[in-house]
């Protein structure tokens, strides 16, 4: 878990690091991309006109052949045609050249613009198709209300134990940790503020207790207890796994930026504050012994369900700039269910919510 947990703080942190230089690069790279795909378009233009001017003189050809039209007349036919396929390579090369400058003096041409997904270049094209070129666009949405991130939180674990000092647990403080990976839509509430927010979506928890002084958990029916065990631990790991539905209310400052065409709502280096809550289920509970028997390294993985609670719920705050937040959470619902002693898990760490 640890391991798991180091390998995925480093992804998220070189991630966060190159995010705005990889950006950076697909808007050039976009740029070029499009400029390119408009100056083959005045080579397919010239050898649209170049066949269509063909098929033009091969008409007149059969003309003269059949005496409709007299060599005079034909050549002059001929001159007249070329004279219009020149005129019409020229005027759309230079279209096409006005719109490569307006890409290339356009610095947000990105949000402006969709990626084709398809281009056709048709002969003879009618006046709503601009230099024969047909593409298929999807204009841009002129709000975009509900975004989606993805969820990434570690950190530290422990339990409040009921008539117990914080400090007085039989966990390991820096030994015992959580991770949550999950994906959560986000909603403005207001139709014309991002100030406040709501996130949604699904989450997986695993929060991991490490038992400290030799104990480990013991079940006997329906009670489950901390006993000493018989030889010396050199790992006594508890861990359960949840399935939970968060909803978070998020509230910060954000940038408006309006366009001809579209509203965009930036809150990327901002200050937030969130607060909310889960609920959901136990969908595992496993024990993970170490220790030395008889000169021999044994290593036992016991999954049952220790009485832990089937269902799952509780709240959660965190406050943060940006991607980044301090995350804390606490379980409502205890540890183990119908115990004497009544304990609650606790989680405090780092949470990377990444667009």
């Amino acid at each position: 878990m640890i391991k798991l947990t180091k390998f995925f703080v480093g992804a998220v942190i070189c991630l966060i690091v190159t995010k705005s230089n990889a950006q950076d690069s697909l808007k050039v790279s976009g740029k070029k991309a499009e400029i390119a795909r408009y100056e083959s378009y005045k080579t397919q233009v010239e050898l649209n006109e170049k066949e269509a001017l063909t098929v033009e003189i091969e008409a007149i050809n059969e003309q003269l052949e059949s005496n409709k039209i007299t060599a005079a007349e034909a050549e002059q036919l001929k001159m007249q045609a070329a004279e219009k396929r020149a005129l019409n390579i020229k005027n759309k090369a230079a279209i096409i050249d006005n719109q490569i400058a307006l890409i290339e003096r356009d610095d947000n041409w990105e949000e402006n613009t969709v990626p084709e997904n398809r281009i056709a270049i048709l002969v003879g094209g009618g006046e709503k198709e601009l230099l024969g070129i047909k593409g298929k666009r999807m204009p841009p949405k002129y709000d975009i209300r509900t975004t989606n991130q993805f969820l990434f939180a570690a950190g530290f674990n422990n339990a409040i134990i009921e008539g117990q000092s914080f400090n007085r647990t039989p966990y390991e403080n820096l030994g015992s940790g959580f991770v949550e990976l999950g994906w959560n839509w986000q909603t403005r509430l207001a139709k014309n503020s991002h100030w406040a927010r709501v996130k949604y979506g699904f989450s997986f928890q695993w929060n991991k207790l490490n038992l400290k002084e030799n104990l480990y958990f013991e079940q006997d029916g329906n009670l489950t207890t901390a006993e000493t065990f018989p030889v010396n631990l050199d790992k006594s790991e508890f861990r359960i796994t949840n399935l939970v539905l968060p909803v978070y209310f998020e509230f910060g400052p954000y940038n408006k930026i309006e366009k001809n065409n579209t509203v965009r709502y930036q809150i990327w280096d901002k200050f937030k504050f969130g607060i909310g809550g889960y609920g959901g289920v136990r969908i595992g509970t496993q024990q993970k012994l170490k220790y030395e028997e008889d000169g021999d390294r044994v290593k036992q993985k016991i999954r049952r369900n220790y009485n832990a609670s089937n269902f799952v719920y509780g709240v959660g705050a965190y406050v943060g700039v940006g991607d980044i937040a301090l995350y804390a959470k606490y379980d409502l619902n205890p540890i183990f269910k119908d115990q004497a002693v009544k304990q609650n898990n606790i989680s405090l760490g780092l949470r990377f919510d990444i667009d």
